[in-house]
């Protein structure tokens, strides 16, 4: 017999609610909520899957500072066409730019983090 696997990333936070808003209308995706209140599901197209989950000691990650070595985070890719509208929409729904000492010009990544303080980089699709 041959067991049905699947994964999530959690990510901890203090207002489990928030962040779910947050990641799910940037994209377009469910809020699910189980029997724990505090661990909330996003469910997207395409199998995006990720969870938030109520740390009440939660806090924000230390990395992009430059004494801390780069920490797990997501990588959203979209079109070099549509990065910069990427990056408005993500910016009104509450993410903070992270390496604004960059600014004058065409960039393929781009680091951000969210309402609650991950690091999250929004990048050009490498396209086969």
């Amino acid at each position: 017999m041959t067991v049905t696997k699947t994964s999530v990333l959690v990510l901890d936070c203090a207002e489990p609610a928030e962040l779910a808003e947050f990641y799910s209308s940037f994209l377009g995706a469910e809020i699910r909520v189980g029997m724990d209140p505090d661990f909330l599901e996003i469910i997207g197209h395409g199998g995006f899957h990720l969870a938030v989950r109520r740390d009440h000691g939660y806090a924000p990650a230390s990395w992009p500072r430059p004494e801390s070595p780069q920490e797990p985070h997501l990588r959203f890719m979209v079109s070099r066409e549509e990065i910069d509208e990427a990056e408005r929409e993500l910016i009104a729904l509450g993410a903070r730019p992270l390496d604004t000492k960059d600014n004058g010009g065409p960039r393929d990544t781009r680091l951000y983090s969210d309402p609650a303080g991950h690091p999250f980089t929004l990048a050009v699709a490498v396209l086969p």
